[in-house]
């Protein structure tokens, strides 16, 4: 079963038609972003949600303290890592969000792609045991994510089969209803994750872009399940 997160959730309306779509985990970004949410906000929309679906965090270049701090005052489950935190800092942000919590890094494929990728991959690798699964995502210089394009997925499996072989993978970047289940046949992640493709604009989700998606990834899940069998 492919866990999906439904990222950028700013209201309790777009939260509230992401469960019902089936999403199993809604983001907050709390980085400067169009999509950017306060943390009183975001608590207040979680105090609202079920304790069934995970609330992550997304953060880009916070201290470990702070990462920690949004996540109790928001009543986060977990915490991705978008910006340019470096291996030998995982540990400590880890010992200061607990083994309760997830811990999500995000890498990009475009950076893992060009020269010394696989030097860059490894050095994350190293320190899986301070990780509960890596996202690869699409950004672009001045936008980490939510950049509506794919990256190069052919290119890219060689690196997203050898994180397999040591964490859970998320693919993100430019996914939408229509070509989720072409990701999820090439890469078969643990999970996958969106924004704009469920968006009417930033920020704001489309409830019928919700539905298209969560279905996509619920038949390729049942035809998965059909060739195994």
């Amino acid at each position: 079963m492919t866990w999906v997160k439904i990222c950028a959730t700013t209201n309790l309306s777009d939260a509230q038609a992401s469960l019902a779509a089936g999403a199993n985990a809604l983001g907050f970004i709390f980085a400067p972003s169009t999509r950017q949410i306060e943390t009183s906000k975001a608590a207040e929309i979680v105090a609202a949600l079920p304790a069934a679906i995970e609330k992550i965090g997304v953060f880009v270049n916070e201290t470990p303290d702070r990462v920690a701090e949004i996540a109790l005052e928001g009543g986060l489950t977990g915490a991705q890592l978008h910006g340019d935190e470096p291996p030998s800092e995982l540990a400590e942000y880890r010992r200061t969000l607990g083994r309760r919590r997830k811990l999500i890094k995000t890498l990009q494929a475009r950076e893992l792609l060009a020269e010394g990728g696989d030097h860059r991959l490894n050095a994350y690798l190293e320190e899986h045991g301070s990780l509960d699964a890596i996202l690869l995502d699409a950004g672009r210089p001045g936008q980490r994510g939510g950049t509506g394009t794919r990256f190069d997925w052919e290119a890219a499996v060689p690196r997203v089969q050898k994180i397999k072989t040591v964490l859970p993978v998320v693919i993100a970047g430019g996914l939408t209803a229509e070509n989720v289940r072409q990701a999820i046949r090439i890469f078969e992640p643990w999970g996958v994750d969106v924004v704009s493709g469920v968006e009417r604009e930033p920020g704001k989700k489309d409830e019928v872009k919700l539905r298209s998606f969560l279905a996509a990834v619920h038949r390729s899940n049942a035809a998965r399940r059909e060739e195994k069998t």
